[in-house]
């Protein structure tokens, strides 16, 4: 994977001009020691340029294509150069009231320098921190439909593990597979999204993938990127294997991959016998995205795409969207379990409320949302009271993980910890 020509010229073009400007407005800036600061900041733009310039040459090797350098390179450079743009639009708005001959507002300078370095910062302590820092979020989930031999069940749900990230080193995916096994569920549910672009990403953590234990197994979905979709493969075939492949890792890796298809959990006491359908779709996607799930092909249904039988209905289904525009209207699953917009790995808890900028492109973009909550995120409060969200399933309901890896930059800003999610079925 290379960057492409244009996006690199108009990296170089805005390396450049912003460095020029800041150079130019330490040079005539009132310090005595101005021509020094200038010349030490000429030097390490200089160094910079040429950091990208190297990183961008370099011959890409390994399984990921380079993507994995790729992403450190340019989430490097956003953190410093993004900062530096917005230190020169403050000092260009500073510099209106010369137009009118007037003094320059320096304060606007420095408002600018301080806003540009708390978002380093901030950055920075999300590629440090906050990535490599799951959240567990425990939620009870109340219906009548429930079997009562399924009373008390426990389902962990993890999503987004985006594997090709983390290069092979096998750290916080070992962090992750242990406290997830430590929570002793029932089940373990993935939905969707376990590489970044290739099957073999999965190679370093194939072991490490195995060690989830439940006592109902690990089921798992495709997502987007799983696909194979965001390369550019020698031939219709090479894709074609790839995916063969990545379903290869997760059978060898003891997991029942749902391709359109469902599964029943048995459960037997006392001589009843109960049962739950798990169903998985792969990836309905909408533009740009693949679509290929099918929920009909799913949970086969002689009403069509009325799927209202009596039974208790858990279904995976990466995208959201799946859900809004069609599960929540032409079903009556009782939760549907889905990831993918890692709540764009910027999410803040404020006034009671969670925030992200996700929200502007996916209206249920993380937590509990039920058929007449559309485009309201359930309150969580603050990260030391997850743990307490009791809901009902009065209606079809679903629930948005916002992952545990990340995809394009390796950062996770202020709340959006990794998730995993710990969801208790009771019986209402």
């Amino acid at each position: 994977m290379r960057l492409p020509l244009t996006a690199i010229i108009i990296l170089f073009a805005v390396s450049i001009l912003t460095d020029f400007y800041i150079w130019t407005d330490i040079r005539q800036g009132k310090s005595r020691n101005r021509w020094t600061w200038s010349n030490i900041y000429a030097i390490s733009s200089i160094l910079l340029w040429i950091f990208l310039g190297v990183t961008i040459a370099l011959p890409r090797r390994g399984l990921d294509g380079g993507i994995y350098s790729i992403m450190w390179m340019l989430t490097s450079y956003l953190s410093i150069y993004i900062p530096k743009i917005i230190y020169c639009l403050f000092s260009i708005i500073g510099r209106i009231p010369l137009i009118f001959n007037s003094r320059r507002w320096l304060w606007l300078n420095y408002l600018g320098a301080a806003i540009g370095i708390f978002g380093f910062l901030l950055v920075w302590h999300g590629i440090l921190y906050t990535r490599t820092h799951p959240r567990n979020v425990n939620i009870t989930l109340k219906s009548e439909r429930l079997p009562e031999n399924f009373d008390g069940y426990r389902i962990v749900q993890i999503s987004d593990l985006h594997v090709g990230t983390w290069g092979s080193d096998p750290k916080f995916l070992s962090e992750l597979v242990t406290t997830v096994n430590n929570l002793k569920p029932d089940l373990i549910v993935f939905t969707g999204d376990l590489v970044n672009q290739k099957a073999d990403e999965i190679i370093p953590f194939k072991d490490i993938l195995s060690k989830l234990e439940a006592t109902d197994g690990v089921y798992s979905i495709l997502g987007n990127h799983d696909y194979g979709d965001y390369v550019d493969w020698p031939s219709k075939t090479a894709k074609e294997e790839n995916l063969e492949r990545l379903k290869n890792y997760q059978k060898e890796a003891g997991w029942n991959l749902l391709n359109n298809d469902h599964d029943f959990i048995v459960k037997e006491n006392g001589g009843k016998r109960d049962s739950i359908a798990i169903i998985g779709v792969e990836n309905w996607g909408e533009p740009p995205f693949g679509q290929y799930g099918d929920l009909t092909k799913a949970y086969p249904n002689e009403n069509g795409r009325n799927i209202k039988d009596k039974n208790f209905k858990i279904l995976l289904t990466h995208n959201p969207e799946h859900w809004v525009q069609q599960v929540r209207k032409n079903t009556n699953i009782d939760i549907s379990l889905s990831g993918h917009t890692h709540a764009w790995q910027m999410s803040i808890n404020a006034f009671g409320k969670r925030y992200s900028p996700s929200s502007l492109r996916y209206p249920t973009w993380g937590g509990f949302y039920t058929e007449n909550g559309i485009g309201e995120i359930e309150d969580f409060g603050n990260p030391e009271t997850y743990g307490g969200l009791e809901r009902n399933l009065d209606k079809p309901s679903l629930y948005v993980n916002i992952g545990a890896g990340e995809v394009g930059m390796p950062f996770r800003i202020l709340d959006s910890n990794p998730e995993i999610t710990l969801i208790t079925l009771k019986k209402k």
